[in-house]
């Protein structure tokens, strides 16, 4: 019994040391285990902490590097923005005339030295002397030759264009006058105004581009960007200044203009209605003088003295037409007497010709002696024409020649055109075939017929012609004659054909007068010969004379005659 005790025991004290010992290993083993997770654990924090350490660099990097991008798009941007900025002030007169202001400044500065220098003489030879000398005359003459940018960056541009004075207006063509006055005014106005929107436009591009090169020095400091901000700076205050004074001055001349410009209407606004006042009363005078006429016609219809009564009534009406004028423009009636003078004597000296020309065609117009459309006859230095009036202008009568009597006997053509000075009908003759209405003259038609031949018949025979082809125009001739009794003082004429006989040396004329149609005398003229010729030819006592010699042989001879044959009719 008690060795299965013991064995018991010893049994349950391996067991208990082998559980133990199982149990102290497990421990163990759990402790080591436990050691590994930790080292597990805390390599993995160093991963966690390297790789952070990692990204927070990688962050930083490319933060720096967002960073220098940032810089050098700015810079570019910058850059390109001044870049811009100066593209706009290229080529600009603002800008090239500040060029010239400070090389004003900096020649100026360089002939104060130069005279300091030459003050003190010291030791310097005559050519030391004498170099300097012409370094100081070339220096004042650069500064003449700019002297316009003595005190003004913009030279003269910096002072608005001079108003001029303008003198009232006391005439008509004084509007005219005061019209482009005040047109000048206007542009002389946006001329300034365009100085003072250029000095404003540079003024803001070169605050821009200070700007622009005050963020570049900022993000970029350099130099060369300190010494650009620096000459900006002082070209900005330069040009503000300019700004303010031409601003102001911009508004005091805008001011005196704007008030010479309403004076100048003003005098202008007087003129007009001081020509419509003259026009209405040179109208009234008109009608009343239209009125008279028209009063007076019932009284003097065909009666001579209408026409001088018409023509007082013209003469008065056109004198007090030039007294209204005169006197509304002419303060000094004696300054008058003194242009008429000078004129006068100008125009008789240089323009003769022309105002002779003038005052014939005065003299045409107010007499009514020619008209366009009369046939008229001009005759100078042996050269005589016949033609149609076709224009009277201010210096020349313009007519056509016709086939006319004067053409077939003297110039032997026709159909050109002459121009006849006005100033003729004071030295040449000038005839009018169909003055005042008349539209018929006399035409004659001379036949001989020798001495032995019966005249008296012929004479009847060719009167009875003459009538039978001229019945018509001496009809119309006595109605025109009547009419122009209104006109003229004219006696009783004939206006029945007319037959004269005239003993010549080699026979008898029988000179058969007629009246005629004056724009187509030769037709009548080619008409009525054949007829007359050959009424004559068919009489055995009347026998057509031309230069013969006639020979008596013997006692009871007999001047034979043949009549020539009938020429067939065309």
């Amino acid at each position: 019994m008690k060795n299965i005790l013991k064995v018991f025991l010893i049994v349950s004290i391996i067991s208990i040391n082998l559980f133990a010992a199982q149990e102290k290993q497990i421990v163990d083993e759990k402790h080591i285990v436990s050691n590994n997770l930790n080292d597990i654990e805390k390599i993995e924090e160093l991963k966690q902490e390297e790789e952070k350490a990692r990204l927070e660099a990688e962050e930083k990097q490319r933060i720096e590097e967002e960073k220098r991008l940032a810089k050098e798009n700015k810079i570019n941007e910058l850059k390109s923005k001044i870049d811009t900025i100066d593209e706009k002030l290229k080529d600009n007169i603002l800008l090239k005339r500040y060029s010239n202001y400070n090389a004003y400044i900096k020649i100026s500065d360089e002939l104060a030295d130069l005279k300091k220098s030459a003050k003190k003489i010291g030791n310097k030879t005559e050519e030391q002397i004498h170099h300097l000398t012409n370094k100081i005359r070339i220096k004042e003459n650069e500064l003449e030759l700019i002297s316009e940018y003595k005190g003004s960056p913009i030279g003269s541009l910096i002072n608005p264009p001079e108003i001029d004075n303008y003198e009232q207006i006391s005439n008509p063509f004084g509007i005219i006058n005061a019209l482009s006055y005040i047109k000048k005014l206007e542009n002389n106005k946006k001329e300034f105004l365009s100085v003072e929107k250029g000095v404003r436009e540079v003024t803001n591009l070169i605050e821009e581009k200070l700007y622009a090169y005050l963020e570049l020095y900022n993000t970029d400091p350099k130099t060369e960007y300190k010494e650009v901000i620096n000459f900006l700076d002082k070209e900005k205050r330069d040009f503000t200044m300019v700004l303010e004074i031409v601003s102001t001055t911009e508004e005091v001349y805008t001011r005196k203009i704007e008030q010479v410009i309403l004076e100048t209407k003003s005098q202008i606004s007087v003129q007009i209605e001081k020509i419509f006042n003259i026009a209405f009363i040179i109208v009234v005078f008109f009608v009343v003088t239209l009125l008279i006429k028209m009063a007076l016609k019932k009284y003097y219809s065909q009666n001579e003295n209408f026409y001088m009564t018409n023509k007082v009534i013209n003469f008065t009406l056109v004198f007090f037409v030039l007294i209204v004028v005169l006197f509304s423009y002419i303060d000094n009636v004696s300054y008058i007497v003194t242009i008429l003078g000078f004129a006068s004597a100008g125009i008789a000296i240089a323009l003769k010709d022309w105002f002779m020309s003038i005052f014939g065609w005065l003299v045409i117009v107010t007499s009514g002696s020619i008209h366009v459309g009369d046939r008229i006859k001009v005759t100078r230095d042996g050269q005589q024409v016949v033609g149609d009036v076709l224009d009277i202008s201010l210096f020349k009568i313009t007519i056509r020649e016709d086939i006319t009597l004067t053409s077939y006997t003297v110039n032997r053509r026709t159909g050109r055109i002459f121009f006849i000075p006005n100033n003729y009908i004071f030295s040449e003759m000038i005839a009018n075939y169909t003055h005042s209405g008349l539209r018929t003259v006399w035409d004659g038609i001379d036949i001989t017929i020798t001495f032995d031949s019966n005249y008296k018949k012929a004479q009847h025979i060719a009167k009875e012609i003459l009538k039978h082809y001229s019945k018509g125009y001496t009809d119309i001739t006595r109605k025109q004659l009547s009419k122009m009794r209104s006109k003229y003082q004219l006696r009783a004429t004939g206006v029945e054909p007319r037959v004269y006989t005239f003993v010549e040396p080699y026979g008898i004329v029988i000179s058969a007068w007629y009246l005629t149609n004056s724009y187509s005398a030769l037709v009548l003229r080619s008409t009525m010969s054949p007829e007359i010729l050959e009424a004559f030819m068919k009489e055995d006592d009347i026998t057509i004379a031309y230069p013969t010699q006639t020979v008596n042989v013997g006692k009871g001879s007999e001047n034979l005659r043949t009549p020539p044959p009938d020429l067939p009719e065309v």
